[in-house]
């Protein structure tokens, strides 16, 4: 199979799950356990995303600008930044680091 046939599987199956979600009776998620599953299934996804595009490239892990750039933005975040300045804190991080390390 090619590659854009995978892409349209994962997106059918990405839309067919968002599609039962709202299928479900609303009994069903009114239980206790739902929504902080639901919120941890979020923050895990995530967390994973972040921390493949910060540390993986093609398929080795690389310790590089990146990860300072992750570093200076979680700063910001914890000193209650607005997402503006994270992201400007971030980038500002990475460039610094690029110029650097030549």
């Amino acid at each position: 199979m090619s590659l854009w046939i995978w892409i349209l599987v994962a997106c059918l199956i990405a839309f067919g799950t968002k599609f039962v979600g709202y299928l479900l009776p609303e009994r069903w998620l009114e239980n206790p356990w739902v929504l902080p599953l639901s919120h941890g299934v979020t923050v895990g996804l995530l967390a994973s995303l972040v921390a493949a595009n910060t540390f993986i490239t093609g398929q080795e892990v690389r310790l590089d600008a990146r990860v300072v750039a992750l570093l200076a933005a979680a700063v910001a975040l914890r000193l209650k930044a607005p997402y503006l300045v994270v992201v400007i804190v971030g980038a500002v991080a990475a460039a610094l680091t690029r110029l650097i390390s030549g």
